[in-house]
């Protein structure tokens, strides 16, 4: 009677745990490497205070560290959380605690401390009953917002994203952040899957910068949709560089917009000193790094009309390794991006093959895979003019079943020497295209 009676209540645990709005009941399943990448790009982001997602991103930092078996940094986590959050709403207790407690009800059940977990479970009854929904299906605003957020990093279910910030914003149209992030994440999702921007969406950007105007994050995003359209923006953005100079270093400071305002306007030189000046001013901070080893390569890859200066690829792999070393847990894209360099130089062609045959072998989940055929595709093409090899890494990126930029960009590379009929591969590239499997 016992074992049958703990049983039940283990199993009304479970439901209750599962009926929850918060992380562990939002997030599908995901695998490990999707989840060091976005822990990095959150510890980019920073902590500064007065950051309107620090709550958010606390939680959500929480919830990674429990998938990944920190669970001493995941309780350490929610608990910065609430704190963070009370400090911005100026208040101990609020709706936006939900998903908090509900995070903790979820993390003390995984530690084995049910009573703990049931504490937590009384705390989200009480905020509930306490801050009422119009009706049952609806979600308090600022559930709607954090879960829009999270679900928008994870970079899933871009239509529901949509959703739920449209919702939040109906029901508290006072609250600028979550219409501003709204906003970039409709640019964002937009700008890899169209050749242009469309005008309703680039209209919503200048809203929102209006209504934001101290998020230099929008504000360098906007002036790179406007120097992509063909405005000459240059002015504005050695204004704007200026004040993201005296901003705290953050991913969220706009740094990177303004530096590829620069590179689309082919002020690459203008971008490598603003690169290089940012890290002179905060040496430590491994984003800068990134940014200025970003700039070099753009010059190496992308502005070498005059040939390779082998002194500047000499000056670029230093920083790239550094990098790659800061970067452990998401290091493929900087490698891929060392790769390229030593690509474009005429006396380092055989440290391209060899790092690139390195990340061949190596124990890659699907989705790195689909992204390493794709630009391996590229290097062979344009570095080796080993075409027929090409394709056929384009084929395997396509053969993969999950939708990205990288898929997409193979197929239409697939289809478009498919189309011109002139390769041998033209059957095998037929057969590949009509055999692809819906991600």
């Amino acid at each position: 009677m016992c074992f049958n009676s703990a049983a039940r209540s283990q199993t009304t645990l479970r439901s209750k745990l599962e009926a929850l709005e918060c992380h562990f009941t939002w997030v599908p399943d995901t695998s490990k490497i999707p989840l060091l990448r976005l822990r990095d790009k959150l510890v980019d982001i920073g902590t500064e205070e007065g950051n309107s997602w620090l709550g958010h991103i606390y939680n959500l930092r929480g919830f990674i560290q429990c998938k990944l078996g920190s669970t001493e940094d995941a309780l350490s986590f929610f608990l910065q959380a609430a704190e963070a959050f009370g400090q911005m709403r100026r208040a101990g207790e609020g709706p936006w605690l939900v998903v908090n407690y509900g995070n903790l009800a979820w993390l003390h059940h995984l530690l084995g401390d049910q009573a703990e977990s049931e504490a937590y479970l009384s705390k989200v009854d009480a905020l509930k009953k306490k801050y009422p929904t119009p009706s049952e299906d609806e979600l308090h605003a600022e559930l709607y917002a954090e879960k829009a957020w999270t679900l928008m990093n994870f970079g899933t279910k871009r239509e529901l994203v949509s959703e739920y910030f449209q919702k939040a914003i109906k029901m508290q149209p006072d609250m600028v952040e979550w219409n501003t992030s709204h906003v970039i994440g409709l640019a964002s999702a937009f700008k890899q899957s169209s050749p242009g921007l469309e005008a309703d969406i680039f209209d919503k950007m200048r809203d929102a910068k209006k209504q934001d105007p101290e998020n230099l994050y929008l504000a360098a995003f906007y002036l790179q949709l406007r120097a992509k359209k063909g405005e000459d923006v240059k002015d504005e953005a050695r204004e704007l560089a200026e004040r993201v100079l005296r901003n705290p270093v953050s991913s969220y400071s706009g740094m990177k917009a303004i530096l590829r305002v620069y590179r689309n306007d082919a002020s690459i030189d203008e971008a490598i000193l603003l690169a290089a000046t940012a890290v002179e001013n905060h040496p430590d901070e491994r984003f800068l790094k990134r940014c200025a080893a970003l700039t070099l390569k753009w010059k190496i890859v992308f502005f070498r009309d005059s040939g390779v200066d082998e002194r500047m690829v000499d000056r670029a792999v230093i920083p790239h390794k550094e990098v790659i070393s800061l970067y452990p847990d998401s290091a493929l894209a900087k490698e891929m991006d060392l790769a390229d360099i030593y690509a474009k130089s005429n006396r380092r062609q055989a440290e391209a093959k060899r790092l690139y045959g390195e990340l061949l072998e190596r124990k890659l989940e699907p989705a790195e895979k689909q992204v390493l055929y794709n630009h391996y595709a590229k290097y062979l093409v344009f570095d080796l003019k080993d075409y027929n090899k090409s394709i056929e890494y384009n084929m395997k990126a396509a053969a993969i079943p999950i939708k990205s930029f990288y898929r997409e960009n193979s197929i239409k590379v697939l289809e478009k020497i498919k189309n011109k009929g002139r390769s041998r591969k033209c059957r095998e590239i037929e057969e590949c295209l009509k055999n692809l499997q819906e991600p």
